[in-house]
């Protein structure tokens, strides 16, 4: 598996950073790299390290909360994914950063496209997650994550 700095740098590529709260295109009120707020609300261990986040939070906040998703991401995939951990370091990432984005359940949702990575058909997954409302909706993610799938090269 990458690094977890490697992780956090390219979810933070996809995610952007924003240290204020605001709400997200989907409506949900979130901070950092992405923490949604509403789905995933700040733990008492987390709100000791990043304080009050009403009025902001620093970017060694929104890293330590970014890692914490992470962690949560991976374990999920690991459960819920029986395949997960025989696939390369850059194929499991593009299912995390997919995870990240979309949450397991959304994920999940990619039946063809996982079948196809479970027999390691990875122009055909890569051709299913492009054919979905997710790469219409993230247009360059999408294409990123889609050309990680069936190259395992992650591309700027």
């Amino acid at each position: 598996m990458l690094d977890m700095h490697t992780i956090c740098q390219r979810l933070e590529l996809h995610e952007g950073l924003r240290l204020q709260p605001y709400y997200c295109t989907k409506g949900k009120q979130t901070i950092g790299i992405g923490r949604n707020l509403d789905d995933n609300p700040i733990t008492e261990q987390e709100r000791k390290v990043v304080g009050d986040w009403s009025h902001g939070i620093t970017r060694c906040g929104a890293l330590y909360l970014l890692q914490h998703d992470v962690e949560k991401v991976i374990c999920a995939l690991k459960r819920r994914i029986k395949f997960f951990n025989s696939l390369d370091d850059e194929r499991q990432y593009a299912l995390i950063d997919m995870a990240f984005n979309l949450g397991i359940k959304g994920l999940m949702n990619f039946k063809k496209m996982l079948f196809f990575m479970q027999l390691k058909d990875y122009g055909a997954a890569a051709a299913e997650c492009l054919n979905s409302r997710y790469a219409r909706e993230t247009k360059t993610r999408a294409l990123r994550i889609a050309e990680l799938i069936r190259s395992g090269v992650f591309k700027l």
